[in-house]
């Protein structure tokens, strides 16, 4: 103990030990279909902001400053 400590007659105080962390609970997960499985995409359903995102999932940047119609085009250059 430090003699600051002695001088207030402080006594030496021993820590808990730390309580080992619980197992997580496992989590439910809703059984979903899978969405690895091929949705027929349609274009003219999309906004301009959907578009995109889905050029991005695929690879492509396009650029939302240009007509919906034309990114509808690059996109189905693309896909083909």
């Amino acid at each position: 103990m430090s003699r600051f400590g002695e001088f207030l007659g402080a006594r030496k105080v021993e820590a808990p030990a730390p309580a080992a962390p619980a197992a997580p609970e496992p989590v439910a997960v809703p059984s979903e279909p899978a969405e690895s499985v091929a949705k027929p995409v349609s274009f003219e359903e999309m906004n301009k902001e959907e578009l995109e995102a889905y050029g991005r999932e695929h690879g492509v940047e396009l650029d939302r400053r240009r007509s919906r119609k034309r990114l509808i085009e690059e996109l189905k250059e693309i896909d083909e």
